[in-house]
């Protein structure tokens, strides 16, 4: 996205902001020296910009000093998305179109409130039409506008493939059909595909399991974050085979076996790329029947 519009939240904020307090602010934090902003400050005079944009734009301060700092001036929590785990369950209580034109995410549930992190939480328009369509009382947090825009792009664009490829494996499978021959499916096979990008998800939400609840009617998929189970999809009944065999193989588990509660591992390049930020090197699969 260019940059110009993905700072424009932001630069609605700095121009609710008195110019002076906010570089004073600066300063006290030791991000700002006093000669760096008298030098935005003249030229701030001079073009007319708002001075966080102009501090970004020399490189004195980067977008998240200044959204922390707004934050903190306006008595406002702040949020770093790249460090929040993000409720996956909540994300698509508003529509992605509406997300996008307000730089608004719905992240999770304090209270009994729902948090919303806003590039411009003075947007008391957005404010309203996310609480008439969530049907839910709003926490308004500060985000970049960069993050919530990333953020945007990787919870939908999981969301989207993982219900295609879904759909794509229901209708190659057939509801009981026999899928003994998964273990030879090539990696773009749709179960293989499902399975790998519901790990990917998984990863991606910081969930430490996976519950794959085989119902009536359709398959349940549930992730455990922070402790708490938040389902995040309901699945085809016909693919519920071959993601049971699909997991099994991944933890060499033989998938003729159906009658015998068994515990495996298996670790995979998703979870090897966690594990330097702090997560389990490896997922467990656990089955009581297949």
């Amino acid at each position: 996205m260019p940059a110009d519009k993905r700072g424009e939240g932001l630069r609605r904020e700095v121009d609710l902001s008195d110019s002076m307090h906010l570089g004073t602010l600066l300063c006290q934090q030791g991000l700002l020296t006093q000669a760096q902003l008298d030098a935005a400050i003249e030229e701030q005079a001079r073009s007319g910009k708002p001075l966080g944009r102009i501090l970004i734009e020399v490189g004195a301060i980067s977008e998240m000093d200044l959204v922390r700092t707004l934050a903190r001036q306006v008595g406002l929590d702040f949020v770093d998305l790249s460090e929040r785990t993000v409720d996956a369950t909540v994300v698509s209580l508003i529509p992605e179109s509406l997300a996008r034109r307000y730089q608004a995410l719905p992240i999770g549930w304090e209270e009994d409130k729902l948090v919303v992190a806003m590039a411009d939480p003075s947007n008391v328009f957005a404010v309203d039409d996310i609480r008439a369509i969530s049907g839910a009382e709003i926490k308004t947090v500060v985000a970049t506008s960069g993050q919530i825009i990333d953020t945007i792009d990787r919870m939908h664009r999981l969301d989207t493939e993982v219900d295609s490829v879904a759909q794509a494996a229901a209708e190659e499978y057939g509801e009981g059909e026999d899928i003994a021959a998964v273990g030879d499916l090539v990696e773009d096979a749709p179960i293989v595909k499902f399975v790998n990008l519901l790990i990917t998800q998984a990863v991606s939400d910081r969930a430490s399991d996976i519950h794959v609840e085989p119902g009536e009617r359709d398959l349940r998929i549930r992730f455990r974050i922070d402790g708490v189970l938040h389902e995040v999809m309901r699945s085809p009944k016909s693919i519920q085979a071959g993601v049971t065999s699909r997991l099994k193989i991944m933890s060499d588990i033989n998938i003729a076996e159906r009658r015998i509660p068994r515990t495996a591992g298996c670790r995979s390049p998703w979870a090897a790329s966690r594990s330097t930020s702090g997560s389990r090197p490896s997922r467990r699969c656990s089955g009581r029947r297949s």
